[in-house]
């Protein structure tokens, strides 16, 4: 049981980790029916929460009132993960502001100052996480290169993270 739970704890870490270093996944309102979209997580570990600047006049964002179980899908090298959990609609500038960057900018280009701006917070309850022996950049550069073929990257099984 000790080593079960810390396998757990570590699969938690290279989670939250390849968020932190990547952010980008696609977030989709699982009883919505609309299609996920690309966002920019930013992790608060302490509560097991994702954060996400997007516009509120949205399909997307309107229909977190309807009910906002969601999933988180990234992947990051040699890592993927789907996390579940409930989104909600919080209007926090400040927070907005302190996680604003280029990146950001970049997807919003009407600016931090944009008043249909506002921030979901995912309240993350678990995950599926998968690790690849073999990165997959490596994988797929394999697959592209004319010559020997490509060794399929050894996945491991999927870990479980109770995230709540």
């Amino acid at each position: 049981m000790v080593k079960k739970r810390q396998e757990g704890e570590a699969t938690q870490q290279r989670l939250w980790a390849a968020i932190d270093a990547r952010r980008m996944g696609m977030l989709e309102l699982t009883k919505s029916g609309l299609h996920a979209q690309p966002m920019l997580a930013f992790a608060e570990r302490r509560r097991n929460r994702l954060w996400f600047i997007a516009r509120s006049d949205t399909d997307f964002v309107r229909s977190i009132a309807d009910g906002g179980c969601c999933a988180f899908v990234l992947q990051d090298d040699g890592l993927m993960a789907s996390i579940g959990g409930a989104l909600r609609v919080v209007e926090d500038r400040r927070r907005m502001a302190r996680h604003w960057n280029a990146e950001v900018a970049a997807w919003l280009p009407e600016g931090l100052h944009d008043p249909r701006l506002t921030m979901l917070c995912m309240d993350c309850v678990d995950a599926e996480v998968w690790v690849a022996g073999l990165g997959l950049t490596k994988f797929v550069w394999e697959m592209a290169w004319d010559g020997a073929p490509p060794q399929l990257p050894e996945m491991g099984a999927p870990a479980h993270a109770t995230l709540h």
